[in-house]
């Protein structure tokens, strides 16, 4: 593993020592813990930091191993000695979302009012509310300027809007497969896997953990319809193409094609790392997410990498292309590159020709 960055523990951090955590809404936290990881070293001037904003369903560990774990973070590929993202010049920081279940304060976490879980009280979120926890990671480790923040999807949707809410703290923005406005399309996507969850009768209004139980049925199909919008028509047509357990004129009703079972167990292992909740509360702020409307006069000094694949139908690349003219308007630094991949939107967290070669040489 010499190009790993080898075996690797998660942190937290508590955010509200000095008080609440007041979000977009109005509505005020009085205790935030943030999970997050980091890699490398912080040089002595503090002018290496690179911060990694993770995708909807992603967490803290973004590189390297945990003990015991059969497979290593979900960015290794790019975060490590010698890669796009390397280890051994810049020292990254990757956190888990708030309003996530991997660490950091979300709806499963106990309200201190209370005594029990936050459940469906936990207040709804804005892009903005992310960046604030954030921001109040790099305070907590004493860094002033980021040499960088690079994140994909709703990851670079965070970077969008970390970069015009402090116009002056990142040097480099890199967006990856991201967005600044959903299409209808897009949120009609995230309407029907919200009402999976919401419809399902282990729901219980948001209170299903005081019923020990989970709605699972309902965020399984939400996985399933989400997954096929995160990858090709022609990947699955590699991957599987028409093969299927029966034959001949033999037919059934339930799952035939390997297509199914492969969107049966994307459901299923789902469910051992996600929680309902959370799902709900991390795919609202992305319908809402206007940045260039909601500041509309910012022109941050940051200056910006937007990349995007041809073969991404969930984020394409008139999505990009909106960011880059939106910037330019503005005369911020801004380039794109729309890069060939066959696996849709997932290739942000592949490696297409050239792909990391941009990131790197960008940094």
């Amino acid at each position: 593993m010499t190009d790993s960055v080898g075996v690797v523990a998660t942190q937290r951090a508590v955010l509200t020592q000095r008080g609440p955590l007041v979000l977009a809404s109005g509505a005020a936290l009085v205790h935030v813990e943030v999970a997050y990881e980091t890699y490398g070293e912080l040089s002595p001037a503090r002018d290496n930091a690179v911060f990694v904003c993770h995708a909807l369903t992603g967490d803290a560990h973004a590189a390297g191993w945990h003990e015991g774990a059969r497979r290593p973070g979900w960015w290794d590929n790019l975060i490590g000695p010698g890669k796009a993202l390397d280890t051994e010049r810049f020292f990254v920081v990757s956190a888990n979302l708030i309003g996530g279940c991997s660490g950091t304060t979300g709806p499963q976490s106990v309200d201190p009012a209370t005594g029990r879980r936050y459940g469906p009280d936990f207040p709804a979120l804005d892009m903005a509310d992310f960046v604030t926890a954030h921001r109040g990671l790099l305070d907590h480790l004493g860094i002033d300027r980021l040499h960088a923040a690079v994140g994909g999807s709703l990851g670079g949707m965070q970077v969008l809007e970390w970069a015009l809410q402090e116009p002056d703290r990142i040097d480099r923005a890199v967006l990856v497969a991201a967005s600044s406005r959903l299409t209808p399309e897009n949120i009609a996507f995230s309407s029907v896997a919200r009402a999976a969850i919401l419809e399902d009768p282990d729901f219980h209004d948001g209170r299903y953990a005081d019923h020990g139980t989970s709605p699972r049925h309902g965020l399984k199909i939400a996985r399933m319809m989400a997954h096929i919008t995160y990858v090709s028509g022609t990947s699955l047509e590699a991957k599987f193409g028409h093969r299927r357990a029966t034959s001949g004129t033999d037919k059934r009703l339930g799952a035939d094609f390997e297509v199914e079972d492969y969107l049966q167990h994307q459901g299923e292992s789902f469910l051992r790392r996600f929680d309902a909740l959370s799902y709900l509360h991390l795919t609202r702020p992305m319908d809402y997410f206007d940045p260039f409307g909601s500041h509309p006069d910012v022109v941050p000094s940051t200056r910006f990498r937007l990349l995007s694949f041809d073969s991404d139908w969930r984020f394409p690349t008139a999505h990009s292309l909106r960011i880059r003219d939106q910037l330019a308007a503005r005369g911020v630094a801004v380039d794109h590159a729309e890069i060939a991949s066959p696996w849709g939107h997932d290739s942000f967290l592949l490696e297409p020709p050239g792909y990391h070669d941009l990131v790197r040489g960008f940094l």
